[in-house]
């Protein structure tokens, strides 16, 4: 497929480069050029001549790399609005947990299918997602067209490391254009020291990073403490987890030892703003990431403690809630934020293909409606998209070179109507309700 966009304004997020007036040529999934258009050059001129399959206009709307959610948990839609205003551990073991055991591999392939259409909506062209039934949610997002890179799971109640490699030399073949995998299990405290000995070697095998739920809670760090005099991410890296590097979910509450280790074995961090605020987990140290050079990217969490899968909301918190915490209006500026919803996000997930548009980086990218009351006057867009975007904004997602979704359309091989259906039914038999 050979695309192009003229008439656009450009956000290339590539260090020191503003936004221009362009056009972006796009060929068999890749970027072929980005190109800045002369001065006194028609709008869309200097392509006209080529064999393109399709033309888009983007009638002066912002191009920009798509967003990456870098950590959720997809098929957890059919718990939206389902176990509300519960303590964060009470709510996995009493609610979510015993829900989750009735899911059917045919289950988490409509739950993952609901997922993606939400965040087509919100300008998110790649997921981390942390979640089991890999094959079937495989299934789901090849079918869309969408990314996805998988997240392992296993933790002392499910999961095997025989699984764990097989997912890993499965979706990390060359050949494979829209999923990868990375090692992960769910959290220090569902998961003894003796299963995580045991990813550590694997990952050390592969010499992989490892990702996980880390200092979610106040209670969590505390029972940490008592079991192994440590916190939780001092005491993963005891066992060897982070040799190779890795990533932390949430990362709330962090004493100075655990920066100094994550600086030291490179691992980066993960904030979810909303699910913290909603499960009153706290306010991640996120200028202090930044400030300390950790790759701080921003996910949504699941949509069981979020509950909705916008990374417009996620922005506009994750920089008004560091404003709050460090009492100064000047903390973690927009750009910064950007940079944490696009390049970052990548770089946390391994798709160093996917941070920014240029050539030969993969086609994913977004166009943002400038026309829409809430983004005028343009005095500057990028802290538009970030203290005033929305999802009304999205006017188009691209992944892999393919549109997705325009016009508040899907182009995913399903209709909306088929997936909400086959949603609700699993909904009412696990639930009950």
């Amino acid at each position: 497929m050979k695309t192009r966009i003229f008439n656009a304004r450009i956000l290339t997020m590539e260090e020191g480069r503003g936004i221009f007036q362009g056009e972006i040529g796009i060929e068999d999934g890749r970027i072929r050029y980005v190109r800045e258009e002369d001065a006194g050059q028609e709008a869309g001129e200097s392509s006209k001549a080529e064999d393109w399959e399709e033309e888009i206009d983007a009638k002066g709307n912002l191009i920009m790399p798509g967003f990456k959610n870098a950590h959720t948990h997809s098929p957890m839609t059919f718990l939206r609005s389902y176990a509300d205003d519960m303590k964060l551990q009470e709510w996995l073991f009493e609610k979510v947990f015993p829900a989750e055991a009735k899911l059917t591999g045919d289950d988490v392939y409509w739950l993952t299918k609901l997922a993606v259409m939400e965040y087509l909506t919100s300008g998110t062209t790649a997921v981390f997602d942390m979640y089991k039934l890999k094959g079937d949610s495989a299934r789901a997002v090849t079918e869309c067209g969408f990314r996805m890179v998988f997240c392992g799971d296993i933790n002392d109640f499910g999961g095997t490391l025989e699984e764990m490699e097989a997912d890993y030399l499965k979706y990390n073949r060359e050949t494979e254009e829209l999923l990868a995998y990375r090692f992960g299990f769910h959290a220090e405290y569902t998961t003894s020291k003796e299963l995580m000995e045991k990813i550590a070697d694997l990952a050390h095998k592969y010499e992989a990073p490892v990702y996980v739920h880390c200092a979610e809670t106040k209670r969590e760090v505390e029972e940490c403490r008592e079991r192994s005099g440590m916190t939780p991410a001092a005491y993963m890296d005891s066992v060897g987890l982070f040799r190779h590097g890795g990533g932390l979910f949430h990362g709330v509450h962090m004493e100075d030892r655990d920066f100094e280790i994550m600086k030291e074995k490179g691992i980066g961090v993960v904030t979810n703003p909303a699910s913290n605020l909603k499960l009153a987990s706290g306010i991640a140290p996120v200028k202090r990431y930044l400030d300390e050079g950790i790759t701080t990217a921003i996910g949504t969490d699941g949509p069981a403690s979020n509950n909705c899968l916008d990374m417009f909301r996620e922005m506009f918190l994750a920089t008004g809630l560091q404003k709050v915490l460090c009492d100064d209006p000047e903390a973690v500026p927009a750009m910064d934020v950007l940079r944490m919803a696009t390049v970052n996000g990548a770089r946390v997930m391994g798709l160093s293909d996917c941070d920014v548009l240029a050539e030969g980086k993969r086609a994913d990218l977004i166009m943002i409606d400038l026309m829409q009351p809430n983004m005028q006057p343009l005095h500057n867009i990028e802290k538009n998209v970030v203290y005033s975007g929305s999802k009304q904004n999205v006017k188009m997602t691209m992944v892999n070179g393919k549109v997705l979704y325009r016009d508040g359309n899907f182009y995913i091989q399903e209709s909306p109507e088929i997936v909400y259906e086959n949603v609700n039914r699993i909904a009412r038999r696990i639930l009950g309700e």
